[in-house]
């Protein structure tokens, strides 16, 4: 049966999966920043700028 997901348990996965999401909206925040860094380095490298 599935009583025994109350209480205890059901607090867990609430904590485990809000943890879970933080992390992939962090990790998706931090490659589109990396592809917006990249992106605007190639327009710089394209109309001359040298890094």
């Amino acid at each position: 049966m599935d009583t025994e997901r109350s209480g205890r348990n059901a607090g867990k996965d609430s904590w485990l999966r809000r943890v879970g999401w933080l992390v992939l909206i962090w990790a998706a925040s931090v490659a589109a920043l990396g592809a917006a860094a990249w992106v605007l380095r190639l327009i710089m490298q394209g109309v001359g700028f040298r890094s």
